[in-house]
């Protein structure tokens, strides 16, 4: 486990891809459980608290900030809703986008009987508004390296909002075209091209701005 920070307040994991952040299924590894061990190692407590701050998809890889005690998670979810926690992420699309730099809007819904999110139209009531900002970093003959900053936190919003735009993420099977995913295959890409490598937030004991990043 990829140990980023820690305090007596919080933990910050790099999370690998196809790591679930927090699973049912027994015997399968996920975040929560992992912290949880390293926790109760050389501890009298064996069911330590945690609680996830922000989660990431199973084939996302990147930082997890989780709180260790109650105080600090409802400091930490508190900063999530008023957006004070800022998240950014590096991803590689198939395709070029039109432009260079700039800003993504759309309205997603959630279906949970198939674990997706599909676009939606602004008036649908059960639609909720989708914003993220990027930058295109690199570009070559099919690909672009993405900078992203996400304003909002839908459900597989990334992956979804640049699939509708036309530049799906390399390695994503549930949003990628046909093309896409040919692309993927012949590159040997296994897992969705999308990375957390920066979390910004302040920290629930003094206040003070924290910045964790990861390669």
């Amino acid at each position: 486990m990829d140990i980023v920070k820690e305090t007596d307040n919080y933990i910050v994991i790099n999370k690998p891809a196809g790591i679930a952040t927090q699973t049912s299924k027994i015997g399968q590894k996920d975040v929560v459980s992992e912290v949880k061990n390293h926790l109760s190692k050389g501890s009298a407590v064996k069911n330590p608290y945690i609680a996830v701050i922000n989660r990431l998809d199973q084939p996302v890889s990147g930082l997890v900030l989780l709180a260790k005690n109650k105080d600090a998670a409802a400091d930490l979810s508190r900063q999530l809703t008023d957006k004070v926690i800022e998240k950014y992420y590096r991803a590689t699309v198939y395709g070029h986008m039109p432009q260079m730099s700039g800003k993504l809007i759309d309205y997603l819904i959630k279906d949970t009987k198939t674990n997706s999110s599909r676009i939606a139209d602004s008036l649908d009531r059960q639609a909720k508004k989708a914003v993220l900002e990027y930058t295109v970093t690199k570009r070559d003959s099919d690909t672009d390296d993405i900078d992203i900053h996400l304003l909002t936190g839908r459900h597989h919003q990334i992956r979804l909002q640049f699939a509708n735009a036309g530049c799906p993420l390399l390695g994503d099977r549930k949003y990628g075209n046909e093309r896409s995913v040919e692309y993927s295959d012949k590159q040997g890409v296994d897992s969705v091209r999308l990375t957390a490598y920066r979390l910004t937030f302040n920290d629930p004991k003094d206040g003070s701005r924290v910045s964790c990043t990861c390669t």
